[in-house]
């Protein structure tokens, strides 16, 4: 008499815990935040808006002690999270094609948080560098700009005129953290695991004390 709601459940069952693999995935669990400029596709930040995205890397000039003893290993990639403040260099592949017919302007700016909702999340305190709006055919926008101290900056591209907000593109940067501090995506994974544990409670409920149905007794 249960020959019906048991492949419900098994289903059930099966569709969460491809829920919570998947969820695992876009949270960055087992991914490389940074890693040698060899094996640079293994980094994967992908920043996007809903009009843009591009892909962005960060790399730290090296010390000469750095340099002289592993010269490949000394230029690393990073996401948004940077160990220490120093001369950097900015890259971003444009996955729009249409854009590339479109002067970019880079601005770099450092900014203070405010605790508010974006766009009002944060104050500009100074600029760090701007570089003049140029066409970027190859889709490869870059620059660079010495940043002095720790702490928390903006890079904007600026598409085209930059009226509307969402063509002044952001890159929120940390400078002065550890880049592969995944804290918040472990508290998100905890949180995900809980919903499931939940949800598969619940169900396993309904599948054990849910009242039977006259069709279920009868042959």
């Amino acid at each position: 008499m249960n020959i019906n709601r048991l492949p419900s459940f098994s289903l059930s069952f099966l569709l969460i815990c491809t829920f919570l693999l998947s969820g695992c995935e876009q949270l960055g669990f087992g991914e490389k935040q940074s890693n040698a400029l060899g094996n640079r596709p293994e980094l994967d930040c992908i920043i996007a808006n809903d009009f843009y995205a591009v892909h962005f890397s960060a790399y730290l000039q090296p010390g000469k002690d750095e340099i002289k003893s592993n010269a490949k290993e000394a230029f690393v990639p990073y996401c948004q999270k940077i160990p220490h403040a120093g001369k950097m260099y900015f890259t971003a592949d444009l996955f729009d094609r249409d854009i590339r017919t479109t002067p970019i302007g880079i601005r770099l700016v450092e900014v203070e948080k405010t605790g508010q909702k974006a766009p009002d999340d944060f104050r500009e305190i100074r600029t760090i560098s701007e570089t003049p709006a140029k066409l970027y055919p190859r889709g490869a926008v870059e620059a660079q700009a010495d940043i002095d101290k720790n702490g928390d900056y903006v890079l904007y591209f600026l598409i085209g005129d930059a009226i509307e907000e969402d063509d002044k593109f952001r890159v929120p940067l940390e400078v002065g953290v550890d880049p592969n501090d995944n804290s918040m995506q472990w508290i998100a994974g905890i949180a995900a695991a809980l919903a499931v544990m939940l949800g598969l409670g619940f169900l396993l409920y309904l599948y054990k004390f849910k009242p039977q149905k006259k069709d279920d007794f009868q042959a």
